[in-house]
């Protein structure tokens, strides 16, 4: 097989790519500057947003792993939607023109998120009617898209929702929560007792490659995927503690931290500013209330198991190697 990544230089497409050759398939990465890909890969340079550049990254390949994306909580609406949404539009555009089979889409959790919690949710969460980042938005409109896409020209499409994804070589999630610790800028927000989902790198590429594998049940859906739903400050303080860091001592309650995100996002656009604000509302939300999902519908039509928990994946995130297993005493 032959397949196209985009986005295959960064963190979770890296994964993907590497899985693939491991395999024996022939891979193509799309991103903006391929670099330090690993032996076998084919590099193209281009931008989503160009749909001639994507078109010609997608000549000839069977399947199309579509995982670039702009992420994050702040910015110019007109990026994240030139990224996610026109750019998945020339991406299924491509896969139409050169009769691609399988397009796996890689989504978000963020595209059903609402204000409140979320315990326990399933595939049959509806797309809220307003939100409050450009990411989810747009996130979600291409999901749609994707969605749609199944069944035209023969194409085969799905989408999966990912949560919190982390592990060895993270440069978003933890480094981030480690460095505002480490200046004593990260703060408890609620009363501590949310639960998420979060999701080890490189469960979330097994479940890519699954859903390829599994594209006569699984096409046309979106599912969730996470590894496992853990309370989300005592994690954290985990990770403190990994790290050599003391336990978080200052907290904030839910509403005070929404409201300061609203105020700030009000300056920042006031005054124009590019830079994130410390807090958003959207953050705030996150933050103070549980968003954990049901793995239910993965499980079923795609096979999918989680096997990166607990402290195995923290000792893979910080290094640590695991012990020689002991020589049984009658070897």
């Amino acid at each position: 097989m032959k397949a196209l990544v985009t986005g295959g230089a960064g963190f979770l497409g890296a994964r993907i790519v590497q899985r693939l050759l491991d395999r024996g398939d022939d891979v193509v990465v799309f991103s903006r500057k391929p670099n330090d890909l690993p032996a076998g890969a084919t590099a193209f340079a281009g931008d989503l947003r160009d749909a001639a550049d994507v078109a010609k990254a997608a000549d000839g390949v069977d399947a199309v792993f579509h995982v670039a994306a702009k992420a994050g909580v702040w910015g110019p609406r007109a990026e994240y939607f030139g990224i996610n949404l026109t750019g998945t539009r020339n991406v299924i555009a491509a896969c139409h023109k050169h009769g691609v089979r399988d397009l796996v889409y890689t989504s978000t959790p963020s595209v059903v998120f609402e204000r409140g919690g979320i315990d326990g949710g399933d595939e049959s969460l509806p797309y809220p009617k307003k939100y409050l980042t450009h990411y989810a938005e747009s996130k979600a409109l291409a999901e749609q898209e994707v969605i749609a896409a199944n069944g035209v020209n023969g194409l085969r499409t799905a989408s999966l929702r990912p949560h919190l994804i982390w592990g060895h070589g993270d440069p978003h999630l933890l480094p981030r929560v480690l460095e505002r610790a480490r200046v004593a800028k990260l703060k408890q927000v609620g009363d501590g007792k949310n639960r998420v989902d979060i999701t080890h790198v490189h469960d979330a590429a097994d479940a890519h490659l699954l859903a390829l594998e599994s594209m006569d049940h699984a096409a046309g859906k979106a599912y969730f995927i996470s590894s496992e739903t853990v309370a989300l400050w005592p994690w954290i303080n985990s990770v403190l503690e990994r790290a050599g860091l003391a336990h978080l001592n200052a907290q904030v309650s839910a509403r005070t931290a929404y409201k300061a995100g609203a105020l700030m996002e009000f300056i920042w656009r006031m005054f124009g500013l590019r830079s994130e604000p410390p807090m958003t509302r959207f953050v705030a939300e996150n933050l103070a209330n549980s968003h954990w999902f049901k793995l239910d519908a993965a499980k079923r039509d795609l096979g999918y198991e989680p096997a990166w928990t607990g402290d195995e994946a923290l000792d893979e995130y910080f290094g640590v190697k695991p012990a020689p297993q002991a020589v049984a005493a009658n070897a």
